[in-house]
């Protein structure tokens, strides 16, 4: 009995499907970031593979310093340069781990910029969630960039956004899928962040460089629109509800004294169409909670809100209008009008958006909830 009991298991173990097919993951490459430029009509990828095990140390500095490697490779399409990338790659590679891409301006001009996004989302290892990113500089240079003070790539600003967006929302992070929803709703744009090299960090021994979003670039349907970058983009966070906390520095009219520095919280921003007789304009209702961080001299509520309401309103009209020098909405108010009236807006668009001047924002109304000093009373710390 116990003879034809061990036959059986032995017969059943057999039967068991086994793991010989699975890759071992010490055995694999890791994609972690992965940049796309288009020169001479050949696509060049730059692919960054992670060393995961400095994952783990993140919080400490990092006796290693490879964190990771970059490859690359040209080709007449994106696939021939991946192919050509897998012949000098060791191991398998798994793209499940990819974060982030990176488009150079010129595959944004190109007519591919949407095609490679496609791409990507093709492969049945990458997800919706990457972030997606856009530059002016050296592709290689970026992605060879490591964190401040030496910590875990998977810990940079361009694989989570969002750390550095709770300090300062200057421009919203953009993952693929919103790319995807911009792109296929009115006004069929997306403002990608842009990735610049700061270079205003050192350690004791070296100086050393970081990675900077200081603006964006206008991508749509029908090609690239051109960047907005540094003053010229500070309204885009005013006109935006997910705007977690940003800066106005300025002095106040008709006073003697230094500069001032407010920081603006819980951003509410709301558009409202207004058609009469075919025409629309858009009247845009803005409330924020002001929080002063240092000043001089005597100063009252009323200043500091009659002169951040005014230095909003000055810095969403610049934004609007360097918009509209390069042909874009950048605010979205066709998406506006699509939402509440798509009857006046299938009349009104054309090209699958209605035409904008600089008269369709007829009225910007801001309203200062609560103006924060920080302390109990607006008098200063120290008495002279």
């Amino acid at each position: 009995m116990r003879k034809k009991f061990f036959l059986l298991l032995l017969l059943v173990v057999t039967l068991l499907s086994g793991c010989l097919d699975v890759s071992e993951p010490q055995r694999m490459y890791y994609i972690h970031g992965v940049g796309i430029d288009f020169k001479d009509d050949e696509y060049e990828i730059f692919m960054q593979i992670i060393d995961f095990s400095n994952v783990a140390k993140s919080e400490q500095p990092n006796p290693n310093p490879t964190q990771a490697e970059i490859g690359r490779a040209k080709g007449k399409t994106m696939e021939e340069a991946l192919f050509k990338l897998y012949r000098s790659i060791d191991q398998k590679v798994f793209w499940g781990h990819m974060t982030y891409l990176i488009l150079s301006e010129e595959a944004m001009k190109s007519e591919h910029a949407v095609p490679i996004i496609d791409s990507f989302l093709r492969h049945r290892e990458t997800r919706y969630q990457i972030w997606a990113y856009c530059t002016q500089e050296s592709i290689e240079e970026i992605l060879l960039i490591t964190p401040i003070i030496d910590k875990s790539l998977t810990a940079s600003k361009l694989s989570n956004p969002l750390n550095s967006d709770a300090q300062e929302s200057f421009v919203e992070p953009v993952n693929l899928r919103k790319l995807i929803i911009g792109l296929n709703e009115p006004s069929h744009e997306v403002s990608i962040p842009l990735v610049t090299i700061n270079k205003n960090w050192q350690t004791a021994d070296q100086s050393s460089e970081e990675t900077a979003l200081t603006g964006v670039g206008i991508l749509s349907k029908d090609g690239f629109k051109g960047f907005i970058k540094d003053d010229a983009a500070r309204g885009m966070q005013w006109m935006n509800n997910k705007t977690k906390r940003g800066q106005l520095t300025f002095k106040l009219d008709g006073e003697e004294r230094d500069y001032l520095t407010t920081t603006l919280k819980k951003i509410g921003v709301d558009i409202h169409p207004i058609v009469k007789n075919d025409q629309v304009t858009f009247e845009i209702d803005l409330k924020y909670d002001v929080t002063v961080n240092g000043f001089k001299g005597k100063i009252s509520v009323d200043q500091i809100r009659k002169k951040t309401i005014q230095e909003v309103k000055k810095e969403i009209k610049a934004t609007y209008e360097e918009a509209l020098k390069k042909n874009t909405d950048i605010y979205n108010l066709s998406e506006a009008l699509y939402r509440e009236d798509v009857k006046t807006w299938k009349k009104l668009q054309k090209d699958r958006k209605i035409n904008l001047t600089s008269d369709s924002i007829s009225k910007i109304d801001v309203h200062v909830n609560k103006v924060n000093p920080g302390r109990k009373t607006f008098d200063e710390t120290i008495n002279e």
